[in-house]
Order: C-alpha cells, then structure tokens, then sequence
C-alpha cells in the first residue's frame, strides 16, 4: 500500500500527545509554528497516571493559556509526613510558605485526564495543528533538510509526515528512541509498586495531608488528590508476583493493611516497575526526545510529569527561534545541556527517598528512624520539597551573572486595561529585559535596543505604585503585593534579562553590565548560523 503524503511540509512534527506531548504542541502552535501530531490511541486515557504537578508546571499550563482552566482544576499538596516503624513521624515535608515566587501553589494535586482532555481542546483550537489519532508510526528518517515520518492509521492506510524537526514524546518503550538506535544509562533503581487509585465516599474522613509509611513489613505512600480521589502507592516484596499482585482481590487486601476500606471504590489499579533511567543523547541531529522517552524517575518527588513539562517550555522557543532564523541550530544543544544535569539531580532526589520509604531490613529502618529523627528534631532536615529542584548550571545562561538559571519571578500585576493578572499572561513569549523602574531600560545602548527589537524582546517595568500602561516599547504594569521589588532588593539588581521558558539568562546592577549582557545573549543565539 502506497503512503500518502499529508500537506506540505511542517516545521515540527510530534510523536505521541500524552500531556507532555500535548503541552509541546500548544506551546508550539500557540507561537504560530505549524505542527503535526501523531498519537497512537485513540482518545484520552480515563485514568489518573500523574497526581502532582508543581508551580514550574503550572505556570507552563498558563502558558498555553489554561491558567483559568487549572486554577478550577487543582487541590493544594498539603506536605507529606514519613511515618517510621513505630507510627511516629521520621521526616516531613511542608508545603512552601507564601510569597508564592512564581505566581502558583507550589505544589498541587491534579486528576490527569481532565487536564489532558483541556490541553487536547486548546490544540484543536489552534487552526495551525493537525493531530493524527490512532495512528502509529512506522519508520522515520531524515536528511539535511528534514525528517520524514511514515505512520499507520487504524484503517491500514499509510501516511507520510515530513517536518524540519521531529520530537518523541512517546513515552518509556518510544518508537522515536528506539528507531534512533538511543540507549538509556540504567541510573540504579528498580522496583514493583503498586498504583491504587480510589474515589471516596466519604472525602473527610482521612487527613488533607499525604504520608509515607516507611514499614519494613509493607513500604506504602498516600496522597489525597483533589475532590473525592484518594491514591495509596504499595511496594511489593521480594518474590511476590507482580501479575498475582494485581488481582483485585488482592488489591483488596492489600489496601486494608493502610487503611479502612468501606468508603472507597477502586477506580484503577496497576503494578509499576518504578525506574531510574538517562536517555544517553537527547538529540539526532533534527529529531529530539523529551519526557518519559529519555528520562524516567522513580514517583517518591513527585517529579516525573514535571520534568517532561519542563523539557517542552525549555525546547518550544529554542525550536521556535531557529525556525525564524534568530538563532543557529546549536541553540538546540542546549536542551540536553540544560536539561539532562537537572533531571539527573532530580532522579538522584527521588532515589534516595524511595530508599527511605522502601528499606525492608528492620535493623537498617530502625537505624534509619533514628538518624531521621535526630535531624529533624536538631532543625537539620530540609523539609521543602521544592528545594531538591536545582536551578540550571549550564547551557544558554550568562553563568557568572547575579540569578542566571534561577526561575523568574511571576507577582500578580494589573493590566494597562485595569484588570489583575499573574505576570505572563501580559508578556509575549520572548525574551524581556525587565526593571523595577524606567531608568535601567534607558541604560541599553542604541545598538543594544536596535538589536532587542530585531530579537522581538520586550522591555518591561514591574512598578509598586502608578499607572499600568503600555506604550513606546515598554510595558508597565503595577504589581499587587511587592514581590518582584522584594527579589530585586533582596539580590541587589537593577534589569534581569528573562528567557522565553522564564529561566534567568542573567541581571545586571549597571549599564555595562546589562549591555555587556545583551551582547553575550545576542552571540551565543548566533553560534552556529
């Protein structure tokens, strides 16, 4: 059977639309990149698989425009106590007190088909993104110009898809991957674990809170999820069956020994291999990988879905700016160079808790409770979980400025139009130089400013007081609680530049140093052009 090309070519072609797939194509379209999707089931999965998401994740979703739509959609993560052999706290984790830096709860519980089913409605509001459902691919090359996907509908039918780049996110076995001969570093963690998720029936009845129940005799974790979902995570033993394991009896039975069970319905339950794997390149020349195609963390940070919503934010406006021609193509490098030193931190993270819920030997947990206990009792244990996500080290940011890698803060700000909003939904998705007042923007030399314009960077002033307004270039909005005042006080700064992703490229206190900034930006875009 002969395959049949579909339209002309596109600039990114995508492999798979679970959320992460679905997050990078919105992101993509909403920036007017032509894009084809291909998906290999037919509709959205009707199970909750991800339960956390976290502010960085959240601000990404605003970015595609569902901020409104999550802000409906979401419960807060009320912290996590570990519980030792004898019942009694060992460790917590305690939701991050306010200010909240970027603009979100910084950790939050969500029911994953309903925010796969809104990204999925965005994009098919995007008239500049086709989407191929059902449909698997087949093989895939690439040349100099392109890469040319062949894929097969239900039908039979064939289709070819050729695009400038092509991304793979098409989960831990991706086709993508495999047909680009990639491997994976094995980073050493290996379990069975088994997923329950349950509605209640009764939402009061347990703690708002989430526990980790580090039990030599049965290692389980608990989260409540928003409304009525309540999920536990079960380890299973060594020689226990994982196929035995999951049958509904022993589901059953299983969940008894956490908690009362007559108030539950059991909504879905699988056994997981929870994993701890690299992808060892997350670039082929014009295909790339993202999410759980090349990176694959165990669930104790919560952290899995997060990481591949960040690799999309972190490729979307790279790909974007090749594509129009204001960066060469080594701004791809990038991607792996940041992303890969920080999903590597975070797995490392994630292991060692799961080494702590998981330890079986009851001398080692009894050793363990009291070392844990000590800390925390002496003030010594870092109980915000969101400080075991590391900043970027590497890659597209000036590395000896003042806040290069950290995320950008986002306040609440009102609109010129009078209206009060988180920062971004005011900025377009380009770089920005922004200040506390004018007089830092007047700081840009004539063919620094020249050259922000033909980068379409905004220059914009987050004021304490004033009127919000928008005009001769620069955009003033008056924010509501002093946070970005606060943050440029507290690290001694005048003007930070600002990544399309809202990653610190770095900030300046002089006008040297802002143009000598603007200049370094500018030449690292142009490397390899």
């Amino acid at each position: 059977m002969s395959a049949a090309p579909v339209n002309s070519i596109y600039d990114v072609a995508i492999v798979g639309l679970g959320p992460v797939g679905a997050i990078f194509a919105n992101l993509l379209a909403t920036s007017g990149l032509r894009v084809a999707v291909v998906e290999r089931a037919g509709v959205v999965y009707d199970k909750p698989r991800a339960i956390t998401l976290d502010h960085e994740a959240l601000r990404i979703f605003q970015a595609v425009g569902l901020g409104d739509v999550m802000e409906r959609a979401i419960a807060p993560h009320n912290g996590s106590h570990f519980l030792g052999v004898d019942g009694e706290i060992i460790k917590k984790f305690d939701p991050m007190p306010p200010p909240f830096l970027l603009g979100w709860m910084p950790n939050v519980t969500f029911v994953q088909p309903e925010a796969e089913q809104a990204l999925r409605e965005r994009l098919a509001e995007q008239g500049n993104a086709d989407v191929f459902l059902a449909t698997t691919g087949v093989s895939l090359q690439q040349d100099d110009d392109a890469t040319t996907l062949v894929a097969r509908r239900e039908s039979g039918d064939e289709l070819v898809i050729r695009a400038r780049y092509l991304v793979g996110c098409d989960g831990a076995n991706s086709f993508v991957r495999k047909q680009l001969g990639i491997g994976l570093e094995d980073l050493a963690f290996d379990e069975w674990w088994m997923v329950v998720d349950t509605l209640t029936s009764e939402p009061a009845k347990r703690p708002a809170k989430g526990f980790q129940y580090c039990w030599p005799a049965r290692p389980g974790t608990f989260i409540p999820g928003p409304r009525n979902l309540r999920r536990w995570e079960i380890k299973l033993l060594p020689g226990e069956d994982p196929d035995a394991a999951g049958a509904p009896d022993n589901v059953a039975k299983l969940l008894k020994g956490f908690t009362d069970i007559s108030d539950l319905t059991i909504w879905r339950s699988a056994v997981y291999r929870f994993h701890a794997l690299l992808g060892q390149r997350w670039r082929d020349r014009r295909v790339l990988l993202m999410g759980d195609a090349v990176h694959q963390t165990p669930p104790f940070l919560g952290q899995g879905l997060c990481a591949g919503i960040r690799d999309a934010a972190n490729l979307a406006w790279k790909l974007r700016l090749v594509l129009r021609g204001d960066a060469g193509e080594a701004l791809l490098d990038s991607y792996e160079i940041e992303r890969k030193p920080h999903v590597r931190a975070v797995v490392a993270s994630a292991k060692e808790f799961g080494k702590v819920i998981g330890e079986l030997d009851p001398v080692a947990a009894a050793e363990r409770d009291a070392r844990l206990r000590a800390d925390l009792n002496a003030g010594r244990a870092e109980t915000i979980r969101q400080k075991f996500i590391p900043d970027l080290v590497s890659g597209l940011i000036a590395r000896d400025a003042k806040l290069a890698g950290r995320l950008f803060v986002q306040p609440h700000v009102r609109a010129p139009n009078g209206r009060t909003c988180r920062l971004d939904d005011l900025l377009k998705p380009e770089f920005a130089i922004v200040a506390a007042t004018a007089e830092p923007l007047a700081w840009l030399s004539d063919a620094s400013r020249a050259a922000w314009q033909r980068l379409s960077g905004e220059r914009v002033v987050i004021a304490t007081s004033g009127e919000s307004t928008d005009s001769n270039g620069i955009l003033t909005a008056v924010e509501r609680d002093g946070l970005f005042a606060d943050w440029m006080q507290q690290n001694t700064v005048a003007a930070v530049i600002v990544r399309p992703d809202r990653y610190v490229f770095g900030a300046a206190a002089s006008a040297d140093e802002l143009n000598m900034l603007v200049g370094q930006l500018l030449q690292n875009l142009s490397a390899g052009r």
